[in-house]
C-alpha cells in the first residue's frame, strides 16, 4: 500500500513536469504561428490572445495524452535503472500490480481527455474560426493597417493608408487603386473618414486629393482635384457561422447528421481517450530498461509509437471521410490490435523464463558463481544438465 501511493506520487509528479514542459512549447509555438498571422494581416491583433487560448485549447488533448504516457513510462523506466524492480519482483509482485496505481491517474486522465475532445476542443474551433470570419467580414477600411497594402473584400481596390487616427473611422494619406474593367483608378487625398447613409451603406470621404483615371498604355489619363470626394465602401453582414467547418461541429450536431464527413470527425473524437487508456497500459511493458544501460532509448520509442499511433488514426479517419471503409468498421480495429500488442508485451514481460526478466538474471549470476567454485568434473556435469 506504501509502495503504490509512493508510486502514484511520483507518477503525478512526472505528469506534472512533462506537461509544464509540453504545455509551455505548445503556447511558444502557437504564440509565433499566430503573431505570424497577424502580422500578415489574417488575423486581428486585438484577438491574438483569444486565438491563443482557442488553438491551446484544440491541443490540449494531444499534450494529455502524450503527458500521461511519457509519465508512465519515465516513471516505470526509472524503477528498473535504480532496481526497484528486483526489489518489487523479489518480494512476490508481478509487473500486473503496477496496473492499478497507473490507472488510479490513467483513469481521471482519460475522463478529462474525454471531455475536452468531446466538448472543449468543438466549442474551441468553433470560436476560433468566428474570429476569423468575423476579421474577414469587416469593412474595407477596417483591413487596412499603416503603412501596409491591403486588397478590398471584393478585389478590386487596393488601399494604403500612411497612419490612422482616432481608431479607425480616420485615416491620413490615403491611397486607392482601383480597377473597372480595362479603365485604372488612383486616388491620393491627405485625409479620409468613415461616414454612413443611413441606410446601412459605408462611404469612404476624402478630402484635398486628387483622382487620376484612364487605360493603361494610352495617353488620355484624366486628372481630376478635388476637396471633397465620396468612394462607397463595400461592406458584408456578419452572417457567422454560415460555413461551419465539421471539426467545429457539436458531438451532438455530429449524430444528427451522419454522412462520411461527421463520421470521421466522430471517429476521432472517440479515438482520443481510448488512445490515452491503451497507451498508459502500453508504457507498462515498455517501460523495461536494462539497468546498466541508460534511459533515453525508451523515451524515443515512446515518442515514435506515440507519433506512429496517431498518425494511424489519422488514417483512419481519412478512410472514412473518403468512404473508402465504412465507420462501423473504421473505429475499433487499430485500438483492438494495440490492446493485442500490449497483451503480447506483458506476457513476454511475465514470463520468467525470458532471459531479461530480474529473476533470471538474478538466478543466472548465482548459477554462475556456484559453477566458478565447483570443482572441474562437477562443474561439467553441471553444465551438461
Amino acid at each position: 500500500m506504501i509502495f503504490r501511493r509512493s508510486l502514484q506520487r511520483e507518477l503525478a509528479s512526472a505528469a506534472g513536469a512533462t506537461f509544464t514542459v509540453l504545455f509551455s512549447i505548445l503556447v511558444t509555438w502557437t504564440l509565433i504561428a499566430i503573431l505570424g498571422r497577424a502580422a500578415g494581416g489574417k488575423v486581428a491583433s486585438g484577438d491574438v490572445l483569444a486565438l491563443i487560448v482557442f488553438r491551446s485549447a484544440e491541443l490540449l488533448p494531444i499534450i494529455l495524452i502524450l503527458t500521461s504516457f511519457i509519465a508512465v513510462v519515465a516513471t516505470i523506466t526509472r524503477s528498473y535503472r535504480d532496481s526497484e524492480m528486483v526489489v518489487w519482483f523479489a518480494s512476490g509482485q508481478s509487473l500486473l500490480g503496477w496496473i492499478r496505481p497507473v490507472l488510479m491517474l490513467g483513469l481521471p486522465m482519460v475522463a478529462l481527455v474525454g471531455a475536452l475532445s468531446f466538448v472543449v476542443t468543438p466549442w474551441a474551433k468553433m470560436k476560433s474560426a468566428e474570429f476569423v470570419e468575423r476579421f474577414q467580414k469587416r469593412e474595407d477600411l477596417q483591413r487596412v493597417a499603416p503603412g501596409q497594402f491591403r486588397e478590398s473584400s471584393s478585389s478590386d481596390r487596393v488601399f494604403f493608408v500612411e497612419r490612422s487616427a482616432e481608431g479607425s473611422t480616420v485615416v491620413q494619406n490615403v491611397f486607392v487603386g482601383g480597377v473597372d474593367g480595362d479603365s485604372h483608378s488612383v486616388v491620393v487625398a491627405k485625409q479620409g473618414v468613415i461616414e454612413s447613409d443611413g441606410k446601412g451603406g459605408q462611404f469612404l470621404v476624402l478630402s484635398n486629393g486628387r483622382r487620376y483615371e484612364g487605360v493603361p498604355g494610352q495617353a488620355d489619363f484624366q486628372t481630376m482635384e478635388f476637396e471633397r470626394y465620396s468612394m462607397r465602401v463595400a461592406t458584408q453582414a456578419p452572417m457567422l457561422g454560415a460555413d461551419v467547418p465539421v471539426a467545429a461541429l457539436s458531438t451532438p450536431a455530429l449524430l444528427v447528421a451522419p454522412n462520411r464527413f461527421t463520421q470521421a470527425e466522430l471517429l476521432a473524437r472517440i479515438a482520443a481517450p481510448i488512445t490515452c487508456l491503451v497507451l498508459m497500459l502500453l508504457a507498462i511493458p515498455l517501460g523495461f530498461v536494462n539497468p546498466r544501460a541508460g534511459s533515453s532509448a525508451n523515451l524515443i520509442i515512446a515518442l515514435l509509437i506515440f507519433f506512429t499511433y496517431n498518425n494511424l488514426v489519422r488514417l483512419s479517419e481519412a478512410s472514412v471521410k473518403q468512404g473508402k471503409v465504412a465507420f462501423a468498421m473504421g473505429w475499433w480495429p487499430l485500438h483492438l490490435a494495440a490492446l493485442l500488442v500490449v497483451l503480447m508485451l506483458f506476457a513476454w514481460r511475465l514470463n520468467v523464463n525470458h532471459r531479461y526478466h530480474p529473476l533470471v538474471l538474478i538466478n543466472g549470476f548465482k548459477r554462475r558463481r556456484i559453477l566458478r567454485n565447483m570443482p572441474q568434473p562437477k562443474r561439467e556435469e553441471a553444465r551438461a544438465e
